[in-house]
């Protein structure tokens, strides 16, 4: 169920400013909103695995946690990110 590590480096890549920066906000956010996708499909399949369930609010939580800082730091960086993970509609 976690992500490979050749994905979490695809994901610093993508969003980080160099290869080495993990600690991001936007990084951050990037690699909880795929392991949110992840533990959502495996809940569709797996519906009394309560302690996923658990662990998959508590991601929700950080992310958020983590978007609402960013809002609060700087916008465009916030309207970026979100556009390009396509998390608000």
């Amino acid at each position: 169920m976690a992500l490979t590590k050749a994905r979490k480096e695809e994901l610093v890549k993508e969003f980080g400013k160099d290869k080495n920066d993990t600690g991001s906000v936007e990084v951050q956010v990037a690699i909880l909103t795929e392991e949110i996708k992840e533990l959502t499909e495996h809940l569709k399949v797996h519906i009394h695995d309560f302690h996923s369930k658990r662990g998959l609010l508590q991601k929700v939580g950080k992310r958020k946690s983590l978007l609402e800082y960013l809002k609060k730091e700087d916008v465009v960086r916030y309207r970026k990110l979100i556009e390009k993970l396509g998390l608000r509609k």
